[in-house]
This record gives C-alpha cells, structure tokens and sequence, in this order.
C-alpha cells in the first residue's frame, strides 16, 4: 500500500515525462493555433496584431514558424530547445504585447502564459532521450 501511495506503480522516467511534454502541448500549439493560421493565411494577414510593428503579414509569418515549424520540431524532438526558445520568445511577445499581461477577462492572456510555461521547461530541459535528435 506505501508503494502505491508513493505513485510506485509508475515508472519513473524523466524522459517519458518530457516526450509526454513534447507532444502534447507541441501538438496543441500546431493543431489549436498554427493550423487555423496556416490555412487561414489571407484572412489572418490583415487582421494580424502586429506588436512589434514589422507589419501584420510579416508579424504573422513570424508566428507562423514558431506555432507551425517550431511546434513540429519540437513534436519530434528535433532542435528542441532552439525550437522552444523561439516559442517562449513568440509567446512572451504575444502575454506581454499583444494581451497586456492580462490574466482575466476580455483580452486575457491567460492562454499564453500556460503555453510559455511548459516550452520554457523544455528550453532548460532538452528534449530527452525519446527525441530525433536525443538531445538531453
């Protein structure tokens, strides 16, 4: 009974943990935000925020590689932290930005802020011995 009060019963694996990590908020980023972007692309062009102001287009190319490309090589483990670290740079621009910190109400951010978490912890983590390029 200890043992299983201790969660024994499940293997403990750091690197099961951060392929779990990996692909689940790599694929919700993909699949929730890069996706709808990518086959939206003419539409989102122009209403696009634009925080750092380069332009709504280029604005949402940049995002395009981090919510599209970053978010797949992260899926597969494959430049991880590099790819992380564009992600937690894209979304600490759009928290800070683009939703003013908020983390209620109208304009929140809240989202954002729980997408940044996870990508940091894999900036400092890598990406585990469950990744293409083993990168720990």
């Amino acid at each position: 009974m200890n043992n299983f009060l201790q969660l024994g019963f499940l293997p403990r694996s750091y690197d099961a943990g951060l392929l779990i990590l990996r692909l689940c908020f790599g694929l919700l980023l993909f699949f929730n935000h890069g996706l709808s972007k990518l086959t939206h692309y003419s539409q989102m062009s122009t209403h696009m925020p634009d925080p750092l102001h380069v332009g709504t287009q280029l604005s949402l190319i940049l995002t395009l590689i981090s919510e599209v490309l970053c978010a797949l090589l992260v899926v597969i483990g494959l430049a991880t932290r590099l790819a992380a670290l564009y992600i937690v740079i894209e979304l600490a621009i759009a928290f800070t930005l683009v939703h003013h910190m908020k983390l209620s109400g109208p304009g929140s951010g809240e989202l954002a802020l729980v997408y940044l978490v996870p990508f940091f912890v894999l900036v400092l983590a890598g990406a585990g011995r469950y990744s293409v390029d083993r990168n720990v």
